[in-house]
């Protein structure tokens, strides 16, 4: 009996023990309630911005293309024979009237020296029937004088005439043939095949070397379908050579294929030299860059400083007065590799965020940072 009162005594000892320090800690917090706490004043945080400036933008359209002659031209002798020389080799650089090759001109010579020798006989004949009709003119008068045979001699001196012309024209043509046995450069250029070795007999106007003229140059792309307005509406056209990087060059559409290639299904367009460099040369690569301007000006900015707003993407307008951002929707009339340009939603002079600005909320305020305009 007395153990158990020890316990029960024991037990509610306790239980005052727990409610005094329960009471203890409830008036602690709440003279720690009471206490007031100090208002966080929001913070101005810095913020990268540019300036919004519309302006005229134009799209640009690069290509790989080659250098190419605008002239290639198959080279053979005007007439035939058998080559006895060949002067040059694919690779070689000639110049107008520079020996080619030469074929054999013996037979050549011997017609040169018929029509020469048929050419003294017709001046012979002619020069006798002259004298007989010169004789006879004198007889006028006479009794031995015939009208007939007056008519007779001067048709006689006429077709002697006529033979001489013909001589001459028969001359004329035998020594050209005989020029033609040398087949001469017409043009400057570099010979880009050969298509004929010594000792081998040609046919007239067989091909004997390839000739790319080197006066006139020109670029040779592809043009895949979708890019043809572009091409066509280009304006500006440049190039740089991938051997001479940094530098361009001017060049202008001369050709543009109205079918493509079964090939490539590209349509082949050529785009004149207008001013060749010293060093180009047949069959580098170039990249050709053809730039449009658009009638509307549009404002660049950095892609960071878009934000989605669900489907509608939307830029940070900064006040310039209170440093504080608003949320503004924009149209977006292009989107570039790491630029956006925007047609509309904001002024042209309005300072937009460009940096952080899924961080930002409306009202805040921020420290432009400026950065520049593009």
């Amino acid at each position: 009996m007395t153990k158990l009162l020890t316990r029960r005594i024991a037990l509610a000892s306790t239980g005052v023990v727990a409610i005094g320090v329960l009471g203890a800690a409830t008036l602690s917090w709440s003279a720690n309630a009471s206490r007031s706490q100090p208002v966080a004043e929001a913070s101005v945080r810095p913020a990268r911005v540019t300036t919004i400036a519309f302006k005229p933008q134009s799209q640009s359209l690069m290509l790989a293309g080659t250098v190419v002659p605008r002239i290639e031209s198959t080279l053979g002798f005007r007439v035939a024979g058998k080559v006895v020389a060949r002067e040059v080799d694919a690779g070689a650089v000639v110049q107008p009237g520079q020996i080619i090759a030469r074929i054999d001109p013996t037979d050549y010579r011997l017609a040169v020296d018929n029509a020469r020798a048929a050419l003294v006989s017709a001046d012979a004949d002619y020069v006798r029937a002259k004298a007989d009709l010169e004789r006879y003119q004198a007889l006028r008068g006479s009794s031995a004088f015939m009208a007939q045979t007056l008519d007779q001699r001067q048709s006689l001196a006429s077709t002697a005439q006529a033979r001489i012309d013909q001589a001459k024209s028969q001359l004329a043509t035998a020594e050209n043939n005989l020029a033609y046995t040398e087949l001469k450069a017409d043009a400057a250029g570099i010979i880009t095949a050969v298509q004929a070795e010594v000792g081998q007999v040609l046919a007239q106007g067989q091909g004997v070397v390839k000739l790319a003229h080197s006066e006139q140059l020109e670029i040779l792309v592809g043009v895949p379908e979708h890019r043809l307005k572009a091409v066509r509406e280009a304006r500006d056209v440049t190039f740089e050579l991938w051997s001479d990087a940094g530098h361009r060059h001017a060049a202008r559409l001369r050709e543009l294929s109205p079918s493509a290639d079964p090939m490539t299904r590209t349509y082949p367009a050529r785009f004149s030299v207008v001013e060749p460099p010293a060093f180009i040369g047949l069959g580098m690569t170039a990249t050709l860059t053809l730039s449009r301007s658009e009638g509307t000006p549009l404002a660049e900015v950095p892609l960071a400083a878009i934000f989605q707003q669900g489907t509608q993407p939307a830029v940070w307008v900064v006040d310039r007065a209170s440093g504080a951002v608003a949320l503004r929707a924009v149209t977006i009339a292009r989107w570039r590799d790491d630029t956006a340009l925007i047609a509309s939603g904001v002024s042209d002079g309005e300072v937009v965020a460009t940096a952080g600005v899924h961080k930002l909320e409306p009202g805040q305020k921020v420290r432009p940072v400026q950065q520049a305009a593009r």
